[in-house]
């Protein structure tokens, strides 16, 4: 293997990469501002010079997920049929399958609960 090679794989270029921002980050933090009068403030939300209250918010995702996963479905269909080879006759019936599997899931994530 050249040495281009190797520079341009990925684990290398990536580890290189680490370990340059690693040391650009500890050189450039010896320069970094440090506010000698508020050192807990880093660990404060900022808020424009306002002191917030911690709040605690449960964020709930259950009307987001269907619509998230329908996006999902609707791109990995969109995919596997502008990437399928010309010849169709060897993968039809996979892509079929995929199809009605994908859709059936779209319909399960958008049943209505009943209210009894």
């Amino acid at each position: 293997m050249s040495i281009a090679f190797l520079i341009i794989f990925p684990p290398v270029t990536f580890f290189l990469l680490l370990a340059f921002l690693m040391a650009l980050s500890h050189f450039t933090e010896k320069i970094a501002y440090q506010n000698p009068n508020n050192p807990e403030g880093k660990t404060k939300a900022y808020a424009c010079g306002e002191d917030v209250k911690e709040h605690r918010i449960k964020v709930n995702y259950s009307e987001f997920f269907p619509f998230a996963f329908f996006f999902t479905i609707m791109h990995v269909i969109t995919l596997m049929i502008a990437t399928s080879p010309e010849n169709m006759k060897n993968v039809l019936g996979i892509t079929i399958l995929f199809m009605i599997t994908a859709f059936l899931s779209i319909f399960i994530i958008f049943r209505r609960e009943r209210n009894d």
